[in-house]
């Protein structure tokens, strides 16, 4: 079983941006370690916008210190991208054009303005399962946590 965190940039990433990122996210699963064990883990990043990082969990399960460091390598590409990775108020949607995403402010104006509606597709980034992503992670905004949160 794969457990998997995904953090969604508050922008679209460039196509240069999204290259350096993504080798630096396959530099740091390579070297990733729980007490001093390497884990079985892969990050990628997906539509320029959405890091996801797995471990096999069955080989050896992440824990505090391994999160940790994960948490400060991103802390570290928020800095040099200057993008936001885990500012949860940060909404993607699937749009006409492609993936979009908002602030909550621009979500809940798209929403009055229905221009995002109840079949639009909202990105759920707290799913914690690999097998989830086909069918849990974008999902309609009627069945998603967003629609509790936008009465």
């Amino acid at each position: 079983m794969k457990r998997i965190w995904i953090y969604q940039a508050d922008r679209i990433l460039s196509q240069e941006e999204s290259t350096q990122i993504s080798h630096e996210l396959m530099a740091f699963a390579e070297q990733w370690k729980v007490h001093g064990k390497p884990l079985s883990a892969s990050a990628e990043l997906r539509d320029g916008l959405f890091v996801i990082l797995k471990v096999d969990e069955e080989i050896a399960a992440a824990s505090g210190c391994s999160i940790d460091s994960s948490v400060r390598f991103l802390k570290g590409i928020e800095s040099k991208y200057n993008i936001q990775l885990f500012d949860r108020m940060q909404f993607a949607y699937k749009s006409e054009h492609g993936i979009a995403v908002v602030n909550r402010d621009g979500f809940e104006k798209l929403l009055a303005e229905g221009i995002i509606n109840d079949d639009t597709l909202v990105f759920d980034n707290t799913i914690t399962q690999e097998h989830q992503m086909e069918n849990a992670w974008a999902v309609p905004f009627h069945s998603s946590w967003h629609k509790r949160l936008f009465k």
